[in-house]
């Protein structure tokens, strides 16, 4: 099983670590297996709310997933990304763009950094979104009770997440971005640019959101009428509309996954040039962390390790309200990316071993509840 799933990640580990070897030596070698490192510490929360989306989709979709989806996540947001930002921002084509990050790395690492401010307000938004929509619906298993219970009543206002989002934004804006951190350390006033990218973000959100809801939606309404329909479809020979809404389901869902993935990669990209300004170094390192990320993913759902272990997905949601804080914060302070790491890591493994903790409990308190019915069992028969 390990294997099966994690096979395309070793090999592509194997490639990409001789790659780097072959390409710059030992110090390259040593580089990429940090950055691997990296990413998969600051996405495993990622990892663990992708498979909860994921387990909702079919065979075919989950290899989708692992195919098309890590062709998007590798070269798309590992790869592309960067150079699509300093050509945005330097007004530069494409191919310029790439050749300054090939030529000029101290520069190409200076625009992306400049470029900070408008895209952790975006990323910031999006996952702000998430994690608000997660704990303000009432949910019949609550992990940190105390906490859960009230925000799942104040959750019936409608529109709560999108006010609290908003406000946060403004905040953001006027206070934060009024000394947004620059390359160098100079700071300069980026409110517009933040405001915008964060509107941004939060309208990406609703719109890929919403349509996968509402897909999903219709989904389950026709899954409930399926026993009914069956045999009228056979008899009609129409079962096709029901595979075809299945699609469009699936559809919105992997899009949701991508723009949900790459709101995540953000941090790991921008953490990146902490290390190296090398794009083909950081290509390799961030691509191998991205498919040892889809191949988790997928791994949970074959597991079903988010039912055995009911407060993981809690756990991930609560690093991704504190990512998002802090992708907003680090438009005017800057923030160690072993920090962001070390937050995601902790929350999980504490919902984790709350996950366990809760196990053992209802195995005790089931094997009680044995004990005592075999007992009156010996008693009536005595």
């Amino acid at each position: 099983m390990v294997l099966k799933t994690f096979g395309w990640s070793f090999a592509v580990t194997a490639l990409g670590l001789v790659a780097a070897f072959l390409f710059g030596g030992w110090t390259a070698f040593g580089v990429v297996a940090i950055l691997s490192i990296l990413e998969i510490s600051l996405s495993f929360d990622n990892a663990v709310v992708n498979a909860g989306i994921l387990k909702k989709m079919n065979a075919f979709w989950q290899k989708i997933f692992l195919t098309i989806g890590i062709l998007i996540a590798v070269f798309g947001m590992r790869l592309v990304f960067p150079v699509v930002i300093v050509a945005v921002t330097a007004q530069l084509g494409p191919i310029e763009a790439v050749d300054l990050a090939l030529s000029d790395k101290d520069k190409y690492e200076a625009l992306v950094t400049d470029a900070h401010p408008a895209i952790a307000a975006f990323g910031g938004m999006f996952l702000l979104m998430i994690f608000l929509d997660f704990i303000f619906e009432d949910r019949d298993i609550k992990w940190l009770g105390r906490l859960e219970r009230p925000l799942a009543k104040l959750g019936k206002i409608d529109m709560l997440s999108v006010c609290i989002a908003l406000i946060v934004l403004l905040i953001t804006a006027t206070v934060i971005a009024t000394n947004a951190l620059q390359h160098g350390g100079t700071t300069v006033d980026k409110s517009s640019t933040v405001l915008l990218s964060g509107v941004a973000g939060l309208i990406t959100y609703m719109v890929v959101g919403g349509l996968s809801g509402f897909f999903e939606g219709k989904l389950e309404e026709e899954e409930e009428r399926e026993h009914e329909a069956e045999e009228e479809a056979e008899r009609t020979g129409k079962p096709r509309s029901a595979v075809a809404l299945a699609g469009k389901a699936a559809f919105f869902m992997f899009l949701y996954l991508e723009v949900l993935d790459a709101s995540f990669s953000f941090d790991g990209v921008i953490g990146a040039f902490a290390i190296t300004n090398d794009i083909v170094l950081m290509a390799l390192g961030l691509g191998i962390g991205a498919m040892y990320v889809r191949s988790l993913t997928v791994y949970l759902v074959r597991q079903g390790t988010l039912d055995d272990y009911v407060y993981l997905e809690h756990g991930a949601h609560y690093a991704i309200g504190a990512l998002a804080t802090i992708l907003l914060v680090t438009i005017r302070f800057e923030i160690n990316e072993v920090i962001t790491g070390l937050i995601g890591i902790v929350l999980i493994g504490w919902s984790f071993w709350s996950s366990v903790r809760r196990n053992r409990a209802l195995a005790a308190a089931e094997g009680k509840a044995q004990g005592s019915d075999e007992k009156t069992e010996v008693s009536s028969g005595v």
